[in-house]
């Protein structure tokens, strides 16, 4: 007989019969939550103690679930997503999670560019946006040599203004009625005045992000379930030759490599089997935090000290504390 959480499955059956379906849920469906070390150097990084924190729950549904956590510094609240009710949601420490805005064209991740304006990936425009100070937006991104985009889903903005996005197929129609054949990774000059097509080979690209001093650019591929990443040539596009896996992230659990992010020191935490994976600079496997939810939709650092995970499921937002800052959002302009 099997044990789930310290119950028997005898004992479990005797709670439902009681009436404690919900107390069964919880130990039944929900592994314990932990933070799990693979490497010892994973205790510089986050303390194996910490606490992992379910901070609210009831998003998401079969639009989408929620996504693309993004703090918001200058007010001490944090966005996100929550893409099948088509709204941003806001999170405010210690008081707890109100409406932002909606609609929202159902969008999905979500970033800030250098002017601290807001970055949204939209679903049911297919196109990437930009909300002004005013409240209006601009579209930053909607076709590709006069074809509609597939469904953005991931961006961020690297220090010289520029914004990259990913643009998976994830439409519901069948993959000959799309406009585009492929999923791309695309760069957007800061003028927005070019776009270019950096790559055009992922099945599925998802998250994206660069490594602390821009050389890198990872991008998460959660069709084949593994991180790629690329070394960056100076005028912003990736070169080719330097195409590798930095991290296969495929399992038996549930969970695909989705949303990414990399602290000050270059560590890459992206959502895997089982939880959140955290890797070193290299590649290697050095942990993962193990928050109880079917899979990782994506992550953001924040908080005063940018020492606070929070993560995104597809019906929750919770969040763990760090020990080593992650890179500020909107990143901080080199000179």
């Amino acid at each position: 007989m099997s044990a789930h959480n310290g119950f028997s499955r005898r004992e479990v059956l005797r709670m439902a019969a009681a009436g404690g379906l919900a107390l069964v849920r919880d130990v039944w469906a929900q592994p314990v939550r932990r933070i799990e070390r693979v490497a010892p150097e994973l205790d510089r990084i986050v303390d194996p103690s910490e606490a992992i924190r379910e901070l609210a729950d009831g998003f998401g549904g079969a639009q989408g679930p929620a996504e693309g956590p993004v703090w918001w510094k200058e007010g001490d609240y944090l966005l996100f997503s929550d893409i099948h009710n088509n709204r941003r949601m806001k999170y405010v420490p210690g008081q707890g999670v109100s409406v932002f805005h909606e609609p929202t064209n159902r969008a999905n991740g979500l970033t800030r560019d250098l002017q601290g304006r807001l970055v949204a990936c939209e679903h049911d425009s297919r196109r990437v946006t930009r909300q002004e100070l005013d409240g209006s937006l601009t579209v930053i991104a909607n076709s590709f040599q006069g074809r509609r985009l597939n469904r953005p889903n991931d961006a961020v903005v690297k220090s010289d203004g520029s914004i990259y996005f990913t643009d998976p197929w994830t439409l519901p129609t069948a993959p000959e009625e799309w406009d585009l054949s492929f999923a791309g990774v695309y760069r957007v000059t800061p003028d927005l005045g070019t776009m270019t097509l950096l790559v055009d080979d992922f099945v599925l690209p998802n998250g994206l992000a660069f490594s602390p001093d821009e050389r890198v650019l990872y991008v998460s591929d959660s069709r084949r379930g593994h991180i790629r990443a690329f070394d960056l040539l100076p005028n912003g596009t990736l070169a080719k030759q330097t195409d590798r896996v930095f991290a296969e992230l495929s399992g038996s659990e549930p969970g695909v490599p989705d949303g990414l992010k990399v602290d000050a020191d270059g560590n890459v935490y992206c959502g895997g089997p089982g939880g959140i994976w955290i890797l070193d600079p290299r590649g290697k496997k050095l942990g993962r935090i193990v928050h109880g939810a079917p899979a990782t939709t994506n992550l953001g650092f924040g908080g005063a000290d940018w020492k606070t995970l929070y993560f995104t499921t597809r019906t929750q937002l919770g969040s763990v504390n760090l020990q080593v800052a992650g890179l500020p959002v909107p990143p901080e302009k080199k000179t």
